[in-house]
């Protein structure tokens, strides 16, 4: 074959690949580009557990249609730290559901998520956390999502979800610079503190007014920072929610 003739081949394979990634344009309007607009600016990232039996099912339960309908996530990181992205961070990816998160009220548009594979019972591993720890840094400084605006499924949607579950390090995470945790000593609230406001300013999803729906928010926070599942307050709650919201309530 002549080179011209592999030149123009090439030069004609440039431009469908260009088109290929180009925006859908409707064809019943003029195409007049205007540069004030931008991607998906996510500003929460949400960490899960699969609650299944390994990478090869959960890789397959988030790219195909199940039972409860096609769910997703942008990352799935493997109990070997094997890191997957299934979905582009500037895209939406279907992994939240219903949940409010502070102002927040559509958390797939806000949010990357974070799937890790554990059954649920299992701790999760040293070098699943490695990773974990290392994509929350490329992400957080690549986006400008704060370090802070990491939380658990349960947290938003807490009448729905367990995961990432009582066993999930988020001390660890705190260690690390990411998350939100209390400052030691633990200092007592005073007399007139709220700690049903705390959560509230946390960010936790308190328009649930009912017995049922606060006790699985305090489940949600234990989990989270307390490692356990109880659904009742008490005073170390009430210290935590303290620390956690001075700065907010101060003044």
């Amino acid at each position: 074959m002549p080179v011209r003739r592999l030149i123009v081949l090439a030069l004609f394979a440039l431009v469908l690949s260009a088109c290929s990634h180009a925006p859908p344009r409707n064809p019943m309007a003029t195409w007049v580009p205007s540069p004030n607009q931008g991607p998906r600016q996510p500003i929460l990232i949400v960490i899960h557990a699969t609650e299944q039996h390994g990478v090869p099912e959960s890789l397959d339960t988030l790219r195909t249609a199940n039972s409860g309908g096609p769910v997703s996530a942008h990352y799935l990181v493997g109990r070997d730290g094997h890191l997957y992205q299934l979905v582009s961070d500037e895209r939406r990816a279907w992994h939240a559901g219903p949940g409010r998160w502070g102002t927040i009220t559509d958390v797939n548009s806000a949010s990357i998520g974070i799937e890790l594979d554990n059954d649920g019972e299992s701790p999760f591993t040293d070098a699943q956390i490695d990773s974990l720890l290392r994509l929350l840094d490329d992400l957080c400084k690549r986006h400008g999502i704060p370090r802070t605006a990491i939380v658990g499924h349960a947290d938003f949607a807490p009448t729905r979800k367990r995961d990432p579950g009582f066993r999930f390090p988020w001390k660890r995470l705190a260690d690390a610079g990411f998350g939100l945790w209390p400052d030691e000593p633990l200092a007592d609230p005073p007399a007139d503190f709220d700690p049903w406001q705390a959560l509230r300013l946390l960010g936790y999803p308190l328009e649930q007014d009912d017995s049922e729906g606060h006790a699985a928010i305090v489940r949600a926070f234990h989990r989270h920072f307390r490692g356990d599942e109880n659904d009742v307050l008490d005073a170390q709650d009430a210290r935590i929610l303290y620390s956690l919201t001075r700065p907010a309530t101060a003044g």
